[in-house]
């Protein structure tokens, strides 16, 4: 398939509209068959317009992972945010904090029982205008708190006066070879105790919210009241070599030139260098992927070394190299990343430029 723009520079990120769509669709009609709410994390695309169209499909408000990314996205009338972070709220934060509250319902994320008394003093009178939700570990082993140690934090904030409405968790541990179905297990179990402790201890009526992109397809209702993935939108070249998507269904990609052959010795495959580094990719590799990023239209290349602004890709043993100049279509390994990196991207339809949108919440990261 050629390149999908005719006269803009590159490296240009692209997101195709038609997939856009068709992907957020399809997240919100899975939720929804699954009686899951969905509130997607918006830290993938840092965008207005996708996430008009993501409560448009049914999702019922955004998550963030800053106060920053919340501004950005309740001045875009987003009218129901949910930081998912553990939050340590000082004076500044919580004059944010309250802004925000006075504008739409912002519910943020508490895993300790100092973080909890903290936010308290911080908000003073108006703590319980800024609900929270207990984070747990279920075995990613990041932020979160021991399952069975999660009511006491949710005691310690309502001691201190707090307003708990839920529990949260995250199977980052999701994202690896394999790995979906035994993190959904973990979460699932974790989830279960920490509810089991909480009813025990006189909370009801719980928003019980988990999930990421490679989990999201397998994880059920019963415990989960919310699913909250992210990188759903566009793909990846990490989820489509991990089969979660695929390479039709990858509807952000970074246009690049071809600036620069490599050609090796004879029965060595050949190299090149285009013109998106780290600088629009992003850098990171996980110790299972085969490259720093792939070739949308060329499944059997790969990027195999970044620097800020070259990609070196390895190209099939015995093919010709794309000449000078010429244009391909680069899927990032961590979408998220190439997002945050750039203040525009360019939306098509059926190969037709439909003008760019301003990534918003670029850079909100306080």
């Amino acid at each position: 398939m050629a390149p999908l723009l005719d006269d803009a520079s590159t490296p240009a990120v692209v997101i195709d509209a038609a997939l856009l769509e068709r992907n957020i669709t399809a997240m919100a009609r899975s939720a929804r068959q699954r009686g899951l709410a969905l509130r997607p994390h918006a830290k993938t695309h840092k965008i207005p317009e996708i996430a008009h169209l993501q409560v448009a499909a049914g999702a019922v408000g955004l998550t963030v992972a800053t106060i920053g990314e919340a501004e950005a996205f309740v001045d875009a009338r987003i009218g129901d945010i949910f930081i998912g972070y553990p939050l340590w709220v000082d004076q500044r934060a919580a004059a944010r904090l309250l802004a925000l509250a006075d504008r739409a319902r912002v519910t943020v994320g508490i895993d300790s029982a100092e973080g909890a008394r903290q936010l308290v003093r911080s908000l003073g009178a108006d703590a319980r205008r800024v609900p929270v939700r207990v984070e747990l570990d279920c075995g990613h082993h990041r932020s979160g708190v021991r399952p069975e140690d999660a009511v006491d934090v949710a005691k310690a904030a309502e001691s201190a006066g707090a307003r708990v409405t839920g529990m949260f968790t995250f199977p980052g541990h999701s994202y690896g070879p394999d790995a979906a179905a035994p993190a959904v297990a973990d979460e699932q179990q974790a989830l279960f105790t920490a509810k089991a402790s909480f009813r025990d201890a006189g909370f009801r009526g719980l928003d019980v919210s988990g999930g990421s992109t490679p989990s999201a397809g397998l994880a059920a209702g019963g415990i989960l009241t919310e699913l909250r993935p992210g990188v759903y939108v566009f793909g990846d070249a990490q989820q489509w070599e991990l089969g979660h998507c695929r390479p039709e269904d990858i509807a952000l990609t970074v246009e690049s030139t071809v600036v620069s052959h490599r050609i090796g010795p004879p029965g060595t495959p050949g190299r090149f260098i285009v013109d998106a580094g780290s600088k629009v990719l992003g850098s990171d590799r996980a110790a299972w992927a085969t490259g720093y990023g792939r070739l949308l239209d060329h499944p059997d290349a790969r990027i195999v070394a970044l620097s800020e602004h070259h990609a070196t890709v390895e190209w099939p043993l015995n093919a010709s190299l794309p000449p000078l100049g010429s244009r391909l279509r680069v899927v990032p390994n961590h979408v998220c990343l190439t997002i945050n990196l750039v203040d525009r991207v360019h939306v098509v339809r059926d190969g037709v430029e439909q003008g760019t949108w301003a990534v918003a919440a670029r850079g909100r990261n306080s």
